[in-house]
């Protein structure tokens, strides 16, 4: 991930409205736990394409990391309101309203995830809502 880094360090210097190496960036530092670094890059990315679904999505998962619930929760929202079918974003803000207690919320989300085709919160609608 570091030499990842350091390439889209590059492309970054060469084009620094490179939505796409701030959000790849952003994926590298977040696997090397660097969440804030990897916050500060999907805010880059979204800056330059504010339709970038992906991006919000990974955002939150970085601010879910950092207990940054309520900020997560937001992200994962705007990914939502730009793809109402991203199943992904459903399921993500479900584990994050869990979190913050709201059980009810979180159903509400997993129900719609497993919906839209998501296996992954299928044991988990079964076992708590």
């Amino acid at each position: 991930y570091q030499g990842a880094i350091a390439d889209y360090n590059k492309a970054i210097e060469i084009d620094p409205q490179y939505a796409v190496a701030y959000y790849n960036r952003g994926v590298a530092k977040n696997k090397l736990g660097d969440y804030q670094g990897a916050i500060a890059d999907y805010t880059k990315a979204i800056e330059f394409n504010p339709q970038d679904t992906d991006a919000y999505l990974n955002r939150g998962v970085a601010k879910r990391n950092l207990k940054d619930y309520k900020g997560a929760i937001a992200d994962y929202t705007k990914a939502i309101e730009l793809n109402p079918k991203f199943y992904q974003a459903y399921t993500n803000r479900g584990i994050a309203l869990e979190i913050v207690g709201d059980l009810k919320d979180a159903c509400r989300d997993w129900k719609k995830a497993v919906d839209l085709g998501d296996t992954r919160p299928i044991e988990w609608v079964r076992n708590q809502c």
